[in-house]
């Protein structure tokens, strides 16, 4: 029995397939996989731009979830996968899912999967059926379910907050434990290199403290030095300007779920799992937005 069949793959040659790798997540483990010397490819469906991001020492291979002609090219030769949702796409059935399979079927022994904090139990959500899919077999899958990023602020929210100086979510009072992309691609890494102590878990990583968004907004008006609001939506009034801002219809339904989910708490829990495993505390949002200020001063139009 080879040490593949059993589990344990730290000690064998491997090759690491990075889904996603252009994304906030996606290029932080990039990163951290290369400078631990470890064999990585990514996949891209333009595969000439992830190259200009990555240079000519990352192979890069094309992917569509959508066409199942992309699957085994991108994963052959690869023994563990980290597998992101892209967000425009809603059936995880009819593409994420046969991605799976077809990893396992070429020789794939360990997936570590990005998924959401509530996503075990929320089926309204794309990633349920992912994970459902990966937890049907015992073993060779770990689960990441991370709270509401900190980097959403530079991301999701960076145009509402460089032309409109405010912060527009339907969100209430709610209190949210932002979670910094580094710490979770820190365990993405961890569990994809030594995957027999992360095989078959599920876990709920957020950020050392829960706060609300005006707290978020006052942080960033002090790092740039002008006013930055939060100005509470309206689930209608929320629908609609994701629409105005051109968001397919799917995406809009489910960030609006994500969202209003804020308002009555479902983000507020901190939960410790992220300090044990990185052996000390998660970073707060303070520090990521003092880390990543010229994110909104560099912004073409500010």
């Amino acid at each position: 029995m080879t040490a593949a069949s059993r589990g344990c793959y730290t000690s064998d040659p491997m090759t690491v397939l990075v889904t996603g790798a252009t994304g906030n997540v996606g290029r932080e483990i990039v990163q951290l996989l290369r400078s631990k010397g470890a064999r990585l490819r990514v996949t891209a469906q333009r595969p000439d731009r992830a190259a200009a991001a990555f240079g000519s020492d990352v192979p890069v291979v094309r992917l569509d979830f959508a066409d199942r002609a992309t699957f085994g090219p991108a994963l052959r030769g690869c023994s563990k996968l980290f597998l992101l949702r892209p967000p425009a796409i809603s059936d995880a059935k009819a593409t994420i899912n046969p991605f799976v399979d077809a990893a396992r079927e070429q020789g794939v022994g360990h997936i570590v999967f990005l998924s959401v904090a509530g996503a075990g139990t929320n089926r309204f959500i794309p990633h349920h059926a992912i994970e459902a899919h990966l937890r049907a077999r015992e073993r060779g899958w770990t689960i990441l379910r991370p709270g509401f990023f900190a980097q959403n602020l530079g991301d999701a929210y960076l145009r509402d907050i460089v032309e409109d100086g405010r912060l527009y979510v339907p969100a209430g009072r709610g209190r949210v434990a932002f979670v910094d992309v580094r710490d979770v691609a820190e365990v993405a890494v961890q569990a994809l290199l030594d995957s027999s102590a992360h095989d078959a878990k599920a876990y709920t990583l957020t950020g050392p403290e829960a706060v609300t968004f005006d707290v978020a907004a006052k942080l960033l008006s002090e790092a740039l030095g002008r006013e930055i609001r939060y100005e509470p939506a309206s689930v209608a009034g929320y629908l609609l300007h994701l629409r105005r801002r051109g968001m397919p219809p799917m995406q809009i339904v489910v960030q609006a779920i994500l969202h209003v989910g804020l308002r009555l708490g479902q983000a507020e829990p901190v939960d410790d799992t992220l300090a044990a495993l990185l052996g000390r505390p998660g970073r707060p949002l303070r520090e990521y937005i003092q880390d990543c200020v010229d994110t909104w001063r560099a912004m073409p139009g500010r």
